[in-house]
């Protein structure tokens, strides 16, 4: 029996580790994802939508994208079908999406299909199955069924580091949290990294709600509407978008490292130096977080960071790159003798 692999917290909170990409800011990141709504609410419409934007790399609701090729597995729908949509929500498909009416099913071969297909498109960074119904072996619908289908789904998005969108049904029983109306058992919502659910305001209103709820997003409500061109414009989003953590990392630690090239002490003083009215959200157990998540980031601005223990205290020190002309004036708190140092 092979002994567990473990890592003590100390080590935990000093190593940098890759931040969550996102493929949407904010909104969509590499993982599972599912959209819910009710029949004909316009789902397929938003996922078509959404994956020719994506593959052109143009915003979404002004939520920045990662281009890269996407797939569109609309097993729903016929290419004549997908051909008039796409005439009506574009000027001109580009040629990293793709689309396709057929697949295999979980476990019976749709790993291996979407597998070979980023083989020959390894820049991919979405795929979308329209809908999750169609690639289910069949059945009964219990929580382990549930559970053991997505988790095949889910380890094909982080083994591949990209993100699967899974298009779903409501059910019409109405329910106090809209993700309970998620069609299945609970699994499903458990298994995924984030639900999206798209609720109208009035069938035939062209105005809808998605709310969404997720492990790497917070929680926001993006008032839609439906234009003529059938795509889903934003009217309004529940969450104002604060600067991104690393640019907002960057600018504080780069404000207080103008007039000196050292700056030494514990997440605590760091935190009431760089955001004395929490403004920007920098707590003494956030400070820490944004820059091992902003490491690169802060090195391409001159700017490199060690953190160390002392005598049970974490020490975080700052380092900038000396200009020309800039004289070196250390700002530096006492601190104990080293118990030990970690670099960033």
């Amino acid at each position: 029996m092979n002994p567990l692999k473990t890592v003590d917290g100390a080590a935990l909170m000093s190593q940098p580790l890759q931040p969550v990409r996102f493929v949407v800011d904010t909104l969509l990141s590499q993982g599972l994802h599912i959209l819910a709504g009710s029949p004909k609410v316009g789902k397929s419409w938003l996922a078509l939508w959404l994956a020719v934007t994506v593959a052109k790399g143009e915003p979404v609701w002004s939520l920045a994208t990662r281009q890269g090729t996407t797939l569109y597995l609309c097993l729903e729908d016929s290419m004549l079908r997908i051909q008039n949509r796409l005439f009506e929500i574009t000027e001109d498909a580009p040629d990293n999406v793709h689309f396709c009416t057929e697949c295999a099913t979980i476990g019976q071969g749709l790993e291996e299909q979407v597998e070979a297909f980023l083989a020959e498109h390894p820049d991919t960074v979405l795929v979308i199955i329209d809908t999750l119904q169609m690639v289910r072996p069949v059945h009964d619908a219990t929580y382990a069924n549930d559970y053991r289908d997505l988790s095949a789904l889910k380890r094909l998005a982080d083994k591949n580091g990209i993100a699967i969108l899974l298009i779903h049904h409501l059910r019409k029983e109405k329910a106090e949290d809209v993700f309970h109306r998620i069609s299945g058992t609970t699994a499903i919502s458990g298994a995924v990294d984030s639900s999206f659910a798209l609720v109208e305001e009035k069938r035939g209103s062209s105005r809808a709600r998605l709310t969404c709820v997720g492990r790497d997003i917070e929680y926001r409500e993006l008032e839609l509407r439906r234009g003529e061109d059938n795509v889903w414009e934003l009217v309004s989003d529940s969450r104002a978008q604060p600067e991104g953590v690393e640019m907002c990392i960057v600018s504080l630690l780069s404000d207080l490292l103008k007039a000196q090239l050292e700056w030494i002490g514990t997440p605590t003083e760091l935190s009431q130096r760089i955001d004395p009215d929490a403004s920007a959200g920098v707590t003494p157990k956030k400070v820490s977080r944004m820059i091992l998540q902003s490491i690169e980031a802060l090195r391409e601005n001159g700017i490199t960071a060690v953190s160390r223990r002392s005598n049970g205290r974490r020490i975080i020190e700052l380092h900038r790159a000396e200009s020309d002309g800039m004289a070196r004036a250390p700002e530096t708190v006492p601190i104990d003798p080293v118990d030990g140092v970690s670099s960033f």
